[in-house]
């Protein structure tokens, strides 16, 4: 059979998605150990996990790229998971770095946004999980801007101040929401879940994984695997199985 007679005879395949929306703590999560290749690793087959992570970004920007990665008659429909997770640059300290902060109440104002968009274009609060910035250790942290040149540029008192707005936004617009800051300092010693203070290490990237997991497994648990089983084919008729 010519392939373009078996497409038009095929349905064509779309894998729902999951849409990873962030700063750099998304943009990473993709290298080894990372928190988003552990979901596509555990949804391979069921869905595509999208990175849409882009280093440096606040809310400010991130509100103005959304609209261009979801669009109603375009892609909303295949969307089973959007995580949207700032903050981490929203709340670096004005007087020392201008151009990432983004006041609180603005902060706030974007997250709500940026649901409010979603959905517009029917991607429902149950398919929203908002992730607040983790914590932030402060001397490992001032020890990579003194690398760079820089003053210590962000404190953790002021992280937990855009935290606790993350989950206020989440509870006043219906969505799921994952309070990273909080629950990483319930281990006294939170360091060790920090790379260099503000992004994370191994052991961060699998406590946020197995954290976003238990969250999204009931919610995905039910899709069906894609295409049967390589022993369910009928090799002596792939079109029955496969088309």
């Amino acid at each position: 059979m010519a392939l373009a007679e078996a497409g038009a005879r095929g349905r064509l395949l779309r894998w729902p998605r999951v849409l990873l929306f962030g700063d750099s703590i998304t943009e990473y999560s993709f290298q080894e150990n990372g928190w988003g290749a552990y979901l596509a690793e555990r949804l391979v087959r069921k869905c595509d996990v999208v990175n849409r992570g882009i280093s440096g970004y606040n809310t400010r920007w991130a509100k103005l790229i959304l609209p261009r990665l979801i669009t109603e008659s375009a892609s909303a429909d295949s969307i089973v998971a959007v995580t949207i997770f700032f903050g981490a640059n929203d709340s670096a300290l004005k007087e020392l770095n201008p151009k990432q902060h983004v006041p609180l109440e603005e902060y706030a104002a974007n997250l709500k946004s940026m649901v409010q968009y979603l959905k517009s274009v029917d991607v429902t609060a149950d398919r929203i999980i908002l992730i607040t910035p983790p914590p932030l250790q402060e001397s490992a942290w001032e020890k990579a801007c003194l690398a760079k040149g820089d003053k210590l540029n962000r404190c953790n008192a002021t992280t937990g101040q855009y935290a606790q707005a993350c989950v206020q936004v989440a509870r006043e617009c219906g969505t799921d929401v994952l309070d990273l800051w909080t629950l990483m300092q319930k281990n006294q010693d939170f360091s060790s879940y920090l790379s260099d203070g503000l992004h994370l290490s191994t052991k961060g990237n699998s406590f946020l994984a197995a954290q976003l997991w238990s969250r999204l497994e009931n919610k995905l648990s039910a899709l069906p695997s894609l295409l049967p089983y390589w022993r369910d084919v009928d090799h002596t008729n792939p079109e029955a199985s496969l088309l």
